[in-house]
């Protein structure tokens, strides 16, 4: 038996029952029993052939679950809004976002929306997910819905200890009660991390009982951290699969280890080969994820890790590999020789044209900033909230990118334009980082913004060339965090703005940059924008 996720395959299920029907009856019309299966039964089939990322862009700490013939996924959302997206898939490789489970953030929260973990048990579907209390510690909640697409409703925290609490995951015992296990946040005030175990109320939204501690770090390479905790069970163990170290920035050293026990909540113990996942030439820092099994009973992990040529400035990508079971019954993933399959030689482009009734899914905002967005006539018409209206980038609408090296094109509309409103195109950290050239009072410039201060370089303005009220405003990226920008009337021939600018104080520590559109300046802001293109390098 597992957990969580892993389903009877249909086709062993198939086999069994043509083969029950072929079965000659005996002579008083008794079906003679089924004969002893081989006593080494063939292989599975071969792993996928896998190109990762299957995740393309800043997808962390992602969590699959399979349901039937069809896998679901979601990912840390973190300040970007609306949170967790959720993923849909028939084959492991190729992923379609269908919406967010949350459109605004819980009302309970102020931030920090990480690690959701999709979890079924008795027909319901749960996601426990990292948020921040207000004026509190961070917590893990729990929302539940009726079928794994949603709708989720939101049933609050579970756990708020001082150090604060992340990385809800959720299991059997041995005994059949349901548990959650999480981190304790220790590394965040130099402390141990341990992991607790606490039984959980049948409806699987309220704590009860004691919590116990069943890991801790304490080995070298773990670092300050063990974290990400996911659960399956193989042949009578418990299998627990985790991250350890520094999980984001530029001087990260995540890797994945896994532990084994007969029973939850004691004699647990680390594989000695630990990390099973860590640095090689295409990936680094991988971690944090969980497992699935494919209807012919393979199991896979699906995990996060930073390209190495994308770094940071893209932000942790969704991997995939086959799980490999030892004759020690311990588990390994491409022969420890970090994230395997091959390397997607060309991130797919993104183009929208804004000729659907709602933005299609993938855009995204600051959290507590959403801006208002109306599509009509193959046009964007995008203004801030109103208390955010003043700022320069009080409506930012961005898109999260997949490679270092890209172009981003963006057509705005400029008559009739106001004066003093500022729009524009620009790359995203945070809305208190970033940079980007904007059309003002007609005249386009760069500006930086970078812990909160805003400049515009005068240097750089000039005339906007607009021709038929429409404005190409074009972004070019280099190694993630050296950028060039142009203007164009015609969005054929191009006039630079500028030199290269350096962004690379832009990705906050857990996120990657976003393109945006950008919109402000003064009370009943608005800008009109025809569409947004990215094109990988």
């Amino acid at each position: 038996m597992r957990s969580r996720g892993v389903f009877l395959s249909a086709a062993l299920l198939s086999l069994t029952v043509l083969a029950a029907l072929a079965t000659p009856s005996c002579s008083s019309d008794e079906p003679k029993p089924p004969e002893n299966p081989p006593e080494n039964p063939p292989p599975p089939p071969p792993a996928l052939d896998i190109t990762n990322p299957v995740l393309s862009g800043d997808y962390p700490d992602p969590s699959i679950l399979r349901v039937g013939d069809t896998y679901w996924a979601t990912a840390t959302s973190s300040e970007w809004a609306p949170h967790f997206p959720l993923l849909r898939s028939t084959d492991l490789l190729h992923w379609d976002l269908v919406g967010p489970v949350f459109e605004s953030e819980p009302t309970w929260s102020e931030g920090n929306y990480w690690a959701p973990e999709l979890a079924t048990d008795n027909g319901r579907y749960f996601i426990f997910y990292t948020a921040k209390k207000k004026g509190g510690p961070l917590c893990v909640a729990v929302a539940t819905a009726s079928q794994v697409s949603g709708p989720y409703t939101d049933r609050g925290p579970l756990v708020c200890q001082e150090l604060g609490s992340i990385d809800g995951a959720l299991i059997r015992d041995e005994n059949n009660t349901l548990y959650m296990v999480w981190k304790e946040d220790g590394n965040s005030r130099g402390l141990p991390t341990p992991l607790w175990a606490q039984p959980l109320s049948e409806d699987g939204t309220q704590l009860i009982g004691e919590k116990k501690q069943i890991l801790l770090n304490d080995v070298p390479w773990e670092g300050q951290v063990v974290e990400g905790p996911y659960f399956i069970k193989r042949n009578g163990w418990f299998y627990l699969f985790y991250a350890g170290a520094g999980c984001c920035g530029r001087a990260c050293n995540y890797g994945v280890g896994v532990a084994r026990s007969k029973s939850l909540l004691s004699g647990w113990e680390k594989d000695p080969l630990n990390p099973i996942v860590k640095n090689n030439e295409s990936w680094k820092c991988p971690g944090h994820g969980s497992v699935v099994t494919d209807p012919e009973g393979r199991d896979y992990l699906l995990y996060h890790a930073y390209s190495t040529t994308g770094s940071v400035y893209v932000g942790r990508q969704g991997v995939l590999d086959a799980i490999e079971w030892g004759e020690n019954e311990w588990p390994s993933i491409n022969s420890r020789r970090g994230v395997g399959g091959k390397v997607l030689a060309k991130p797919t482009a993104f183009f929208d044209d804004f000729t659907t009734a709602a933005l299609i899914p993938g855009w995204q905002w600051p959290k507590s900033r959403a801006p208002s967005t109306t599509l009509a006539g193959g046009v964007l018409t995008l203004a801030p909230p109103a208390a955010q209206a003043a700022d320069p980038l009080g409506a930012t609408l961005a898109r999260s990118t997949n490679t270092g090296n890209y172009t981003a094109e963006a057509i705005l509309e400029v008559g009739g334009l106001p004066a003093e409103i500022s729009a524009g195109l620009a790359a995203s950290g945070d809305p208190a980082n970033g940079l980007g050239i904007a059309l003002q009072a007609g005249k386009v410039a760069l500006w930086t913004r970078r812990g909160n201060t805003h400049a515009v370089d005068a240097s750089t303005s000039r005339e906007a060339p607009g021709v038929n009220g429409k404005l190409h405003l074009r972004m070019t990226a280099r190694s993630g965090h050296l950028y060039r920008f142009a203007v164009s009337g015609d969005g054929a021939t191009w006039t630079d703005v500028g030199g290269e600018v350096n962004g690379d104080f832009l990705p906050p520590w857990d996120r990657g940059v976003r393109v945006a559109l950008t919109v402000g300046g003064n009370t009943g802001a608005a800008a009109r924008f025809d569409s947004l293109r990215i094109t990988p390098e």
